[in-house]
């Protein structure tokens, strides 16, 4: 069952919203596999930039259909607000980890694994070798002053 304050907006704008939710899973569908994109991404991508709550519901109303990768999809700082949508607790990470994507803590490494629909080609930010990172108290030589 819809929550009220989706059944007032499907009320209200039924033939927009429709239109607007297939445009936003036409957009849904081309996220690459190990990839993410936001919600205001997408909204903004089709022209609607305040609307990215209108993505999440659009992307409720189909959650239980896994042939869209609806879990690619994540909030403006990488966390997975939508996995309480999913079938199972964990299931949305899960499907990420199993792609690839990387997570600090309960977010996506948003720096390496985010896909914008303007620059679909765009290459993803290869990983840094591990090693010592430089202190903000150390000195760099070359702007000493003697």
């Amino acid at each position: 069952m819809y929550e009220p304050c989706i059944l007032k907006f499907m009320r209200a704008e039924p033939k927009q919203s429709s239109d607007f939710y297939s445009r936003v899973y036409s957009v849904v569908a081309e996220i690459p596999v190990g990839r993410v994109t936001t919600y205001g991404t997408i909204a903004a991508f089709l022209g609607a930039r305040s609307s990215s709550r209108l993505v999440g519901y659009a992307l409720m109303a189909v959650a239980d259909d896994m042939a869209l990768p609806c879990h690619r999809v994540v909030n403006r700082v990488g966390e997975l607000s939508g996995s309480h949508h999913f079938p199972m607790p964990g299931l949305m990470r899960e499907l990420l980890e199993s792609e690839g994507v990387e997570f600090n803590g309960e977010r996506v490494v948003m720096s390496r694994h985010f896909w914008d629909p303007e620059n679909p080609d765009a290459e993803m930010e290869t990983p840094t070798k591990p090693g010592r990172q430089k202190k903000k108290s150390e000195k760099n030589p070359a702007r000493s002053r003697t």
